[in-house]
């Protein structure tokens, strides 16, 4: 008797469902490809259940007739490809032929097409991926197709998907790439009704999609980056340091149009960052790399997420040409920026200056501790030629770069301050405010000390929200402060799917009614905090859904906490009271966990070096 048989389509088109339709995102993918693949200019898709009850993609491309409605339910039955030499010259999407009857195999499928001038549509209907039903339809523009039940005859694989938002999420974010990848065609995504992402056709500038994806303030930071070499080309938008992400959801990378998770595309990203981040921050980067389709091979995992360059390091070399390009011309500093691009027309702000000098000293300290640091002066104490002039209001970083010793506490970046000597702050001696912000001090031995009062005020609070947070009795209780405020789709919904992550800080927020949010409480010192932007900037930080809410996965967002809560106290400056009980809670305070800004919290000036600049 003979024991090997030949497998049913059914059941074949099952197994191939098993690789290719993972969960509802799957099916929008590929879906969402086939409509890209038909020359449309707009795409919806529309979810209910998170994608696992309904999905509906519908589009205006040039639709099909009845005879290739009906072969695309059959396996391998593709438009993409004739011959074998077209398997290595691949400029579509799809190409496999695989995933309308894999999708079709596990859901309950319909498709309503037409082609362009038909006087009649085709509608084709089948469950389980058997016995299609085909009829006349009215003629409509493009496909709509629609998927409902997913796994409905798969229990075991419907088993193992995880809750409704989840899929939803990971849904969105297909819709995104997707997007991203295209900014030519115009992209709207619903959920039962809600919106989830919304973004008309924008070729002349691509940052409006960037934004519609990541949120709009991430706009005014976009800066284009661009290398092209033989036989490869690098383009897209990166972001300016100053606007990152706690995580690597910022970082696209597309292939000639298809998005792809390389790892060496990603680590030559953040190398390309490492000397300009603080630990624990992800660059937001959007990079098209375009090659000749023979010289990289698509076909290597069964949802195409991965790809293989004959030429990887070459690849790698042209993105990180690309990329260091823009971040030495720091174009975010108004200097050498294009007129007509985001801060052509802004001044140099001294602020973003003396950051950049501080990340140079800390680089340069850490290569080679306490070597001498670089300095705008020379021996007689006047300004190097081409060193910028002086910066009102902010003490400079460098005032005894000259004296070749390791930095004392406070003049080097917080990751690299060593804790103060005890009772160091108490025994400092207020003598006056400096450009009505900075008080100057005198400390032991007549050292001249410059306390930053927004950076002390940070430090302290961060302290005790991380304190509070260790607490096995949980966060402080929190103050009574009541508001609504409405926000985009994205950040409310971040803000009511976080609101476990954000209790545990001691901000209590519920929903209010579409985007609107109310907010209940806040912890003690936030009273007063901007709440619009100290909730958007909450939003951003929170850990992903389903994460332990600890001090580790909560530290972002006790960062936002403090730094909001120091720019509320550091509006006006403090009294002598205010200052001595802010110079005992320094004492107190932990200098190692790293602040949001990174800031310096003293600078000193020994009486020495006074001295010695005097003469």
């Amino acid at each position: 008797m003979a024991r090997i048989a030949r497998l049913s389509d059914v059941l074949i088109n099952k197994i191939a469902a098993g690789e290719v339709v993972e969960r509802p995102a799957s099916v929008v993918k590929e879906l969402v490809e086939n409509s890209l693949d038909a020359g449309s200019s707009t795409i919806r898709v529309d979810l209910a259940g998170g994608g696992v009850d309904r999905i509906i993609v519908s589009d205006d491309g040039h639709g099909m007739g009845r005879h290739d409605a009906t072969l695309c339910l059959e396996r391998h039955a593709t438009s993409k490809l004739r011959e074998l030499d077209d398997l290595f010259h691949i400029d579509s999407m799809g190409f496999r032929g695989e995933a309308v009857p894999a999708i079709a195999s596990v859901s309950r499928f319909s498709l309503h097409t037409a082609e362009v001038g038909a006087d009649v549509g085709t509608r084709v209907s089948l469950e389980g991926g058997v016995d299609p039903l085909i009829e006349d339809a009215p003629p409509r523009t493009g496909t709509v197709t629609t998927v409902e039940d997913l796994f409905f005859n798969v229990p075991a694989r419907r088993k193992f998907l995880r809750r409704g938002d989840t899929e939803l999420k990971h849904a969105e974010e297909a819709v995104v790439r997707l997007a991203l990848a295209n900014p030519e065609v115009g992209f709207f995504a619903t959920h039962e009704g809600n919106e989830l992402f919304s973004s008309a056709a924008c070729p002349e500038d691509p940052r409006e999609r960037i934004a519609a994806a990541l949120g709009p303030a991430a706009h005014p930071h976009l800066f284009p980056v661009e290398e092209r070499r033989l036989g490869v080309s690098v383009t897209g938008y990166a972001a300016s340091p100053e606007f990152t992400f706690p995580n690597a959801r910022g970082l696209y990378t597309f292939v000639n149009r298809r998005y792809v998770r390389d790892r060496g595309l990603i680590g030559t990203i953040q190398r390309a960052y490492q000397d300009f981040l603080a630990a624990g921050r992800q660059p937001v980067v959007v990079l098209h790399i375009d090659v000749d389709p023979i010289a990289v091979d698509v076909n290597v995992h069964p949802q195409k997420l991965e790809v293989r360059f004959s030429d990887a390091r070459g690849v790698q070399e042209a993105i990180s040409a690309a990329l260091n390009r823009m971040l030495r011309a720091a174009p975010w500093l108004g200097a050498g920026a294009d007129p007509n691009g985001p801060g052509g027309n802004q001044p140099r702000d001294a602020a973003h200056y003396a950051h950049a000098v501080e990340r140079f000293l800390t680089r340069a300290q850490e290569a080679s501790w306490g070597a001498p640091l670089p300095t705008t002066m020379d021996s007689a104490g006047s300004p190097l030629s081409g060193a910028p002039g002086p910066m009102v209001g902010i003490p400079s970083p460098l005032p005894f770069g000259a004296v070749g010793r390791p930095p004392a506490f406070g003049e080097a970046q917080p990751q690299l301050n060593e804790a103060p000597p005890p009772g160091y702050f108490a025994a400092l001696r207020p003598m006056g405010l400096l450009g009505g912000r900075f008080h100057l001090c005198e400390g032991p031995g007549g050292t001249l000390v410059v306390l930053d009062p927004h950076a002390a005020l940070e430090r302290t609070r961060l302290t005790s929200y991380l304190r509070a947070l260790d607490d096995a009795k949980g966060p402080p209780a929190p103050s009574l402060f009541g508001t609504t405020l409405e926000f985009p789709v994205q950040v409310a919904k971040a803000l009511v799917e976080g609101r476990e992550a954000l209790a545990r800080l001691g901000v209590d927020v519920e929903p209010f009614g579409g985007t609107t949010v109310a907010l209940k409480t806040v912890p003690p010192g936030l009273e007063g905090a901007d709440a619009r932007s100290l909730l958007e900037a909450l939003a951003r930080a929170l850990p992903p859904k389903g994460a332990a809410l600890d001090s580790v996965t909560l530290a972002e967002g006790v960062r936002v906490m403090a730094c909001h809560a120091a720019r509320k106290a550091g509006a006006v400056p403090l009294t002598d009271a205010q200052l001595r009980a802010l110079l005992g809670e320094l004492d107190r305070a932990d200098f190692h966990p790293p602040c949001i800004h990174g800031t310096v919290v003293v600078l000193e000036m020994p009486l020495l070096e006074l001295e010695r600049r005097a003469r």
